[in-house]
């Protein structure tokens, strides 16, 4: 049980989207150590990267409870950079809908006095969420980092840029 009073109960969605590198799980598939809605087989001696994971939707009481991630299909994560909002694959358009959209435009205007952002991943796709508009970045590798062009705090533009090209 987390700070909150919340526990995952039937959710198990983040053995799915999440990568898991101690098991070479990769993103947007199933553990093999999951049973979908019913949670993990080896909870006990489940990895260090698991037992240190908590959703922001099991932490923050602030989160209503249609953002659980099994009603959902949307893990909410924390970055240095901001909001990740990780997309069950099966549903790609699951932040599309409302209330989801609307919240995460809202979310993504009052990041943007605080320099924080809000990214959507479905896949291997990312895509930047401001108030305004959705910025496709398709794959960012992890020799690429997303650049931000602002018009004071407001995002007007993104690319993608290798880190080489920005030392």
């Amino acid at each position: 049980m987390t700070a909150t009073g919340r526990q995952c109960g039937d959710c198990t969605l983040c053995c799915k989207v999440m990568a898991i590198e101690e098991l070479a799980k990769l993103a947007n598939a199933w553990c093999a150590h999951c049973k979908p809605g019913r949670g993990c087989r080896i909870y006990p001696s489940r990895p260090a990267e698991c037992r240190s994971f908590s959703c922001v939707w099991l932490v923050n009481e602030l989160l209503e409870e249609h953002w659980k991630p099994s009603r959902s299909k949307l893990v909410l994560t924390t970055s240095d950079d901001g909001l990740e909002v990780r997309c069950d694959p099966g549903f790609p358009d699951a932040w599309r809908r409302e209330p989801f959209r609307n919240e995460l435009r809202e979310w993504a205007l009052s990041g943007e006095t605080l320099d924080m952002t809000v990214v959507v991943i479905v896949g291997q796709r990312i895509t930047l969420v401001t108030a305004e508009r959705e910025f496709d970045l398709g794959f960012v590798g992890p020799d690429e980092r997303i650049v931000r062009e602002l018009d004071g705090t407001r995002v007007v533009n993104v690319t993608v840029a290798k880190v080489s090209d920005l030392e």
